[in-house]
């Protein structure tokens, strides 16, 4: 299983679309969940009063979540086909929770995208704010799963109306569709997940985990470029010590190698590395993994930060350049405007210092020079001042940690690349800030 090549797939789409519900699916049929933990999973669900959500459950495993028919956080879950292993990162869809899909799109090589052909559902908001987010997070690989068919009488009608919708919002905004693989299914009943169905015979394509490793290819490992992992959470566990977790984004993690965590500064020695609570005596880009830092305390490194060698450590920025779209905003975007900046797992309030130029998206032309404000639709090149230290790195150099969201008033308003950095004085200021800020 270690051998197959490595793909992190999210699963996005609209709130109630049925995404945890068809994540559980996949990992029942392809075997990762066994018929004893299902059976659990379905008598939580009855006592919940929430009958058909036993799926759901699998990857909702914050009793929160269970109440509430939500996904909050992000859960990981390996699976393989007999080509790749893959690791479901099941996104959430409420709008509430925006920022966790901001950091799961971030980790992504690929995404099914759930659209339900339920009557009345199909492309909703925020189906069209996930398909922003993917874009503008460098998730291109996508397969379509056009859920629900079983709430649609499994109509061919209905699917072809939720793939024209689907088609025309994914290609206005850049995606090229034409073999982009919509497979008609139900998750909750298995139809066309892994196995063909008899209901869907008027469909000839692939299943959904036909269609996944027929279209989606694993990406190129960046392993020529420096050590970054950005840390999602630190855990203290009893006996091991201070265990912070995320995913490598480039480079090699190697057991024994000497670490610096950025904005914080805190330093210390790797002594074990684990992947879904194996150790491994290394860990290569699109691991998600969690390993045991000697010398460092819960308290000295946070979610946000970013994990690197001390010989290349990761860029600490006073400002940098950014190219922006605005994806939706009620009025208009000026200089000294703050809003939140997602970017790997941090979420720090950033002023738009200077806007540059309005540009031509399609092109990268200038359309006017330093302009009084952005609105929605335009693209531009800003000038961009954190309010804390953060941990940013040039799209040119490298580009997983250079790709952010603006969020603001419970939406995402924009998206952006970063162009140019000014670097912050070295980590001695940091150890200050963290005691200001404690």
């Amino acid at each position: 299983m270690a051998e197959l090549p490595k793909i992190n797939i999210i699963t996005a789409g609209h709130v109630d679309h049925g995404k945890s519900t068809l994540v559980g699916r996949l990992l029942y049929d392809s075997g990762a969940i066994r018929d004893d933990q299902l059976r659990k999973l379905k008598d939580t669900a009855k006592e919940l009063k929430r009958e058909t959500w036993e799926f759901a459950y699998v990857m909702d495993q914050l009793k929160e979540e269970r109440e509430r028919g939500l996904t909050i956080d992000i859960m990981h879950r390996p699976f393989h086909t007999k080509k790749y292993y893959y690791t479901i990162i099941d996104c959430p869809g409420h709008r509430d929770f925006v920022k966790n899909m901001i950091t799961g799109t971030s980790q992504a090589d690929a995404a099914i995208f759930v659209v339900s052909a339920k009557p009345g559902e199909g492309v909703q908001e925020q189906t069209k704010e996930h398909a922003f987010l993917m874009k503008v997070m460098g998730v291109n690989q996508l397969v379509v799963a056009v859920n629900k068919m079983d709430s649609a009488n499994f109509d061919q009608k209905r699917y072809d109306e939720v793939v024209e919708g689907t088609k025309k919002l994914l290609s206005s905004i850049g995606f090229k569709v034409d073999n982009m693989p919509f497979v008609p299914l139900s998750g909750l009943k298995g139809d066309n997940v892994f196995k063909k169905s008899e209901s869907l015979s008027w469909y000839k394509g692939p299943t959904l985990v036909e269609a996944m490793d027929a279209t989606i290819t694993p990406p190129k490992q960046p392993i020529d470029k420096p050590l970054r992992i950005p840390i999602q959470d630190v855990y203290t566990v009893t006996g091991v010590g201070t265990v912070p977790v995320g995913r490598v984004e480039t480079g090699i993690l190697k057991q024994g190698d000497t670490l610096i965590f950025e904005p914080s500064g805190a330093k210390g020695e790797v002594k074990s590395i684990e992947m879904f609570h194996k150790q491994q005596p290394e860990a290569r880009p699109g691991d998600n993994i969690g390993f045991n830092i000697r010398g460092v305390g819960k308290g000295d490194i946070k979610r946000g930060d970013v994990a690197g060698r001390p010989d290349n450590p990761p860029t600490v920025v006073k400002e940098f350049t950014a190219q922006i779209i605005v994806l939706q905003h009620p009025t208009v975007m000026t200089a000294g405007y703050t809003p939140v900046f997602h970017l790997g797992t941090a979420s720090v309030a950033c002023k738009i210092e200077e806007i540059i130029a309005k540009i031509d998206p399609k092109t990268g032309q200038v359309v006017k020079e330093k302009p009084d404000f952005i609105k929605t639709g335009d693209a531009a090149r800003i000038k961009v001042v954190p309010t804390h230290a953060m941990v940013v790195e040039k799209q040119a150099d490298i580009p997983q940690l250079a790709r952010f969201a603006i969020r603001d008033m419970g939406m995402t308003v924009a998206a952006g690349v970063v162009l140019e950095v000014v670097k912050r004085e070295p980590s001695k200021k940091s150890k200050s800030d963290k005691n200001k800020a404690k």
